[in-house]
């Protein structure tokens, strides 16, 4: 976000936390669970990393600069934020087009397309990225380990037992 460029490489080691995320969005408030996710279990090998879509309803209008402030002074987040990018659609990044071919379904997914399919907010692509605040995990070596659902908070069960599996899967 500050302009410089990054790679996935300089995270070799360490396991991720991907996730799409939003200012403006009813799952805002998730800044503040994966803040201190972030901070609980860094020490152990854990790198959350932010990347700012505007792909739903607009709600990441800001420029980088401004997403940062936000974040920065809204919820106090130390973890990595990057330059706004497309998580889906025909002008998705590479890195999301990656993300969602090695795992094409969220786990915990069914109940939220459900609720966004009422409201007609369904993707076209059933393995597209539902909604803000989807999370990708990436084990040490690189292995897509699972993805959950926008609604799974940083402190839901689920999510915790796969980071803990991650974590204690030895660096290669």
């Amino acid at each position: 976000m500050d302009g410089l460029q990054d790679s996935l490489a300089r995270h070799r080691g360490h396991v991720l936390l991907i996730v799409n995320v939003a200012s403006r969005c009813g799952l805002t408030v998730q800044y503040a669970g994966l803040e201190a996710l972030y901070r609980d279990r860094r020490m152990a090998g854990l790198e959350v990393l932010g990347f700012p879509a505007n792909d739903f309803r607009g709600q990441e209008p800001g420029s980088d600069e401004e997403i940062a402030a936000f974040c920065s002074l809204t919820y106090d987040v130390t973890f990595p934020l990057f330059g706004k990018i497309s998580v889906k659609g025909d002008a998705i990044h590479p890195l999301y087009r990656a993300l969602t071919e090695a795992v094409p379904q969220a786990v915990g997914a069914e109940a939220l397309r459900e609720r966004l399919a009422s409201h007609g907010l369904a993707g076209r692509d059933g393995a597209e990225v539902l909604w803000n605040f989807e999370k990708f995990l990436v084990a040490r070596d690189g292995r897509v380990m699972g993805r959950f659902s926008p609604d799974i908070a940083a402190d839901d069960p689920r999510l915790l037992a796969a980071l803990d599996r991650a974590l204690a899967e030895p660096a290669s």
